[in-house]
């Protein structure tokens, strides 16, 4: 049965809202003004954006969030490459996205229009599925495949171009079905021959991550762990697949890895890896685990089948989402594991020990204890609390001290993508505005995307964002000092008062320099999101010297010299 006649702007949106899309991110484009106009009288909140790359980072925060695609528009051109930081943290963060790009008409194209570029061959390589939809009346078809492909096996992120003369076109053509997720399923045999490898074992972890999970599949998962006495740790920025708090959590996997933890992933006999693709930054530049066959006998459970194998021969390979691989984990009959049931506290006790204090803030080391700024956070917000962060050495304060509470607690990109943290933050606060979102952000990333507190103003988005500012791209000064000891080249910044620009955004903004003031000006901020439902910014001045918990820049520097015999 058709529909009466529609142009392909309002077929378009009028699929979206089939498929149960509540909210869009974009930046608004003469390409793509059928669909502004549709989306006027639609049930779909469009969130405006103050550059493309935000509203694609948004997009994908949404997407880690709800587990539904985050749907973002741009204009042709300069919107289309604005936004392709965002897809490609989609795609290495296995994170539903579906991006639309307004594209030159349909008559116009290859002759290097204006703005005009060949969307398949710029995303190829970044998405799942990259098309462009030539006649209105296809609409339905290629909307009911974009989220089918972006939400199935391992999601991640599918860019649909949209031709302008094809959005005004009309059409008579019937709206399809809701789309319906598809994910593989162990079979009872490999559930048999995982309980067997575990029996053998004497030194199992279990180590979680990756994309498909629910607050189901996280407790079935729990049971499993606690039924089998397995200590859990998690993938690099999937701290959230456990409460931190668990007595089975040790601790995470990835970037600055605890070094007794890292060894008991080199030691484990048997490792169930357990959603992660065991990629360069979870394997510790795959140094934890040998390339292709691990010393370990392996069990890798991964949503895809191409994925299994491609780096790692495991013994067991499972194509499955995670519910429906946790669901049958959590109903497999226990294992004896008398063999390993002290490892659990054992592992827990260490990951304290690493969480403790810092030797270069004991005995009064610096004026702002930025571990004591940690605690006092953790002691005055609630245990669901949404932590965001981008890249950089700043980072470490957010994944090393703080203790993450229940899924989805934590929105941070595997990418490594600068520019995530301010988007994320506020994506995070509108779509969930009874959470607490805390932001963490080096002077560099703020600087990328910080112009997006106009999105927080504009739409109420009481974030409480924490902007470490040290005077330098931190991360790559570090490098620097242990490759060119003493010779600093690009990394210096000069900073604006990120305090007067809180303010002049319309935001509460305030600076703290010493560790006695984090606590007032942390209770001030709390206070004034919850009142004024608007975000507030406490800009942290340090010392540029403290780069990381474990080593100051001067340490890294004279290790260096003296590697170098300098």
């Amino acid at each position: 049965m058709t529909h009466p006649s529609r142009s392909g702007g309002q077929i378009l949106v009028d699929a979206l809202q089939v498929h149960g899309v509540d909210t869009a991110f974009g930046v608004p484009g003469e390409s793509y003004l059928d669909v502004l106009d549709a989306l006027h009288d639609s049930n779909i909140r469009f969130v405006i954006n103050r550059q493309e790359g935000g509203a694609a980072f948004m997009a994908e925060a949404y997407g880690k969030l709800t587990g539904k695609p985050g749907i973002c528009f741009v204009t042709r051109g300069p919107g289309a490459t604005n936004a392709s930081i965002g897809v490609h943290t989609a795609y290495q963060d296995s994170t539903p996205m579906i991006l639309f790009i307004g594209q030159v008409g349909t008559d116009f194209m290859d002759r290097e229009a204006f703005q005009e570029i060949d969307y398949r061959r710029m995303y190829g390589q970044m998405a799942k599925w990259v098309a462009q939809i030539d006649r209105a009346e296809r609409i339905p078809e290629y909307m009911a495949r974009a989220f089918q492909v972006a939400t199935s096996g391992r999601p991640g992120p599918v860019v649909l171009a949209l031709p302008e003369d094809m959005l005004v076109a009309r059409a008579e053509v019937a709206d399809t079905r809701r789309y319906q997720p598809t994910q593989g399923a162990p079979s009872s045999a490999q559930i048999d021959q995982l309980r067997a490898m575990l029996a053998q074992a004497k030194k199992p972890l279990l180590l979680l991550g990756g994309g498909t999970w629910t607050d189901q599949a996280c407790a079935d998962v729990q049971r499993f762990a606690e039924a089998n006495a397995l200590p859990v740790a998690c993938a690099f920025r999937f701290q959230d697949l456990l409460d931190n708090e668990h007595p089975h959590y040790v601790g995470d996997v990835g970037i600055g890895i605890n070094p007794k933890l890292a060894a008991r992933v080199k030691e484990a006999d048997v490792l169930i890896a357990f959603g992660p693709r065991l990629g360069e930054m979870t394997t510790s530049g795959y140094s934890l685990l040998a390339a292709p066959v691990p010393r370990q006998r392996l069990v890798h459970i991964h949503p895809d089948p191409e994925e299994l194998g491609s780096v790692y021969q495991a013994e067991l390979m499972i194509a499955s989402g995670a519910p429906q691989a946790a669901s049958m984990l959590a109903a497999m009959e226990p294992v004896d594991a008398s063999a390993w049931r002290h490892t659990v506290e054992e592992a827990k006790a260490e990951l304290r020990a690493w969480q403790e204090q810092p030797p270069i803030f004991k005995d009064g080391g610096a004026p702002l204890d930025l571990w004591q700024m940690v605690q006092d956070l953790q002691a005055a917000l609630p245990r669901d609390t949404i932590i965001t962060n981008g890249a950089g050495n700043y980072a470490t304060w957010a994944h090393r001290f703080w203790r993450y509470g229940a899924m989805r607690t934590q929105l941070a990109p595997t990418s490594g993508a600068m520019g995530y943290a301010v988007p994320a933050g506020v994506a995070a606060k509108i779509v969930r505005p009874e959470r607490t979102v805390v932001t963490f952000a080096g002077d560099g990333e703020f600087m990328m995307t910080g112009q997006e507190l106009a999105t927080a103003v504009q739409y109420g988005a009481g974030v409480i964002f924490l902007v470490f500012n040290n005077g330098m791209f931190g991360t790559i000064r570090m490098h620097q000092e242990r490759e060119y000891p003493g010779r600093v080249s690009g990394t210096q910044l000069h900073n604006p008062d990120f305090a007067a620009l809180a303010q002049a955004y319309g935001g509460h903004g305030e600076a703290v320099e010493t560790t006695a003031d984090f606590g007032p000006a942390l209770e001030r901020a709390i206070a004034f999101t919850r009142t004024h439902k608007l975000p507030a910014l406490i800009e942290l001045r340090y010392d540029g010297n403290l780069i990381t918990p474990g080593a100051t820049l001067d340490t890294i520097r004279r290790n260096a010299q003296a590697a170098k015999g300098g």
